[in-house]
C-alpha cells in the first residue's frame, strides 16, 4: 500500500505526550507502545462515531493491526496521530494511522482492519453510515 505521509492528508488528529514508562532499555519509545498510541487515537474515533465501549449491541472489533516503524522516538516528545478511514468493505473497514513527531515527520504507519459487529447475536454487520461518511470526507 502506498501512503501519502503529509499530516494535511489526515482529517482526524489526536495529540499525545510520551511518558517515561514508554521507554525501553535503548532509551527510545518501545515498539509495543506505538500500538497503544494508535489504540488511544482509534478510541477517539469510536467516540466520534457513537460506538460504546461495551461488549453488547452494535460495536466494532479489531481484526488486524500492522505497524511499520520509520524512525525512533525519544522521550519527552509531543506526537500527533493522523487518522483516516482508508477502505470500506461490506462489514469491515480500514483505519490508516500515522504518528508524526513535533516536526510533522512520520515515525510510524499503522493500518487497522476493523469489523462492525453485533455482540448480541455475535455476527458482523454492515459498516455503519457514520463511518462511511468519514470515508467520503
Amino acid at each position: 500500500m502506498k501512503y501519502n505521509l503529509e499530516i494535511s492528508n489526515y482529517s482526524f488528529r489526536y495529540n499525545l505526550e510520551t511518558r517515561w514508562r514508554d521507554l525501553d532499555a535503548f532509551q527510545h519509545v518501545n515498539n509495543a507502545e506505538y500500538a497503544t498510541y494508535i489504540e488511544s487515537a482509534r478510541v477517539n474515533l469510536f467516540k466520534r462515531w457513537g460506538i460504546k465501549g461495551t461488549n453488547e449491541g452494535q460495536s466494532i472489533i479489531m481484526a488486524s493491526l500492522k505497524i511499520d516503524y520509520l524512525a525512533q522516538v525519544k522521550h519527552p516528545s509531543s506526537l500527533v496521530i493522523g487518522q483516516r478511514v482508508s477502505r470500506i468493505g461490506g462489514t469491515s473497514f480500514d483505519i490508516e494511522s500515522v504518528i508524526f513527531d513535533e516536526d510533522e515527520k512520520p515515525v510510524c504507519i499503522g493500518l487497522v482492519v476493523a469489523v462492525c459487529f453485533n455482540f448480541d447475536n455475535q455476527k458482523p454487520v454492515e459498516v455503519y453510515d457514520r463511518i462511511k461518511d468519514d470515508f467520503n470526507r
